[in-house]
């Protein structure tokens, strides 16, 4: 929280951080996951839509790919309060994410079956305002 009472800039980070690691477990079984595998974050892009004020009660994070490469993909995502469609919209984002081999310290490609599952999660990329100004 910061000095408004609102969530912190960096806690939207860690929501999406926390919705990666759960997501990828959902798209891609416990064990290897993406995470084993190796991927790391090359970018980070964030609207803020509304305030979101401290609170106990959870939201939700949509998440889901924007486009995929030989070496990476890009994740959108949309936190919003609840799931129904008219719910208030906090935040859309993108994180871009690069495959990378821990061992070898190098890029790596994605494989056959990662590419299979995010390609069954692909949609459009979430809508920026600013960038329609």
């Amino acid at each position: 929280m910061d000095a408004y009472a609102h969530v912190n800039n960096v806690q939207y980070l860690r929501l999406l951080e926390d919705a990666r690691v759960l997501g990828f477990r959902e798209w891609f079984g416990p064990s290897p996951s993406m995470l084993d595998e190796g991927v790391v974050v090359t970018r980070h892009e964030i609207e803020y839509l509304a305030p979101l004020e401290y609170r106990s009660a959870p939201v939700v994070v949509r998440m889901w790919v924007t486009c995929t490469s030989p070496t990476g993909f890009t994740i959108g995502y949309q936190i919003a309060d609840s799931t129904d469609p008219a719910a208030i919209v906090y935040a859309v984002a993108t994180t871009g994410l690069a495959l990378f081999d821990f061992t070898s310290l190098r890029p790596r490609r994605m494989s056959p079956a990662e590419r299979a599952v995010l390609e069954g999660l692909t949609a459009p990329p979430p809508t920026f305002r600013w960038r329609e100004r």
